[in-house]
């Protein structure tokens, strides 16, 4: 058995060029405003209303406008009653097509300890 030599153990194998890490490089003040400038500013613009009255009869949106437009609203369990979805997926539905696409105010508030919502004018 043999012991390692100390001095192997300290000596370094020769290694290719190393490769430093290169820094990113800053952008000027007008590159800044140009990139800015460039964006499209997607938040800021609304898509144009559509009208619940395009909603086919029937169908579960008009079974959930008809419920939202009750004057005392539907409650969370009413509209999964109706559509045999789950909350979360109501609760998308509402939040991304009625508000969001068709553009209506859906108003949120508790009635009897529980969610509902209404379309307000």
């Amino acid at each position: 058995m043999t012991t390692p030599n100390p001095k192997e153990q300290t000596r370094t194998t020769p290694t290719t060029a190393t490769v430093s890490p290169t820094k990113p490089k800053k952008k000027t003040k007008a590159a800044k405003e140009r990139s800015v400038v460039a964006r499209p500013k997607t938040r800021l613009t609304r898509k144009p209303i559509k009208h619940a009255a395009a909603v086919r009869k029937g169908s579960k949106t008009a079974k959930i406008l008809d419920l939202l437009k009750r004057p005392a609203g539907a409650s969370l369990k009413e509209i999964i009653k109706a559509t045999g979805w789950q909350p979360h997926s109501v609760r998308g539905f509402l939040s991304g097509t009625v508000s969001k696409k068709m553009g209506a105010r859906v108003e949120s508030f508790k009635r009897d300890d529980e969610r509902a919502y209404r379309i307000s004018s």
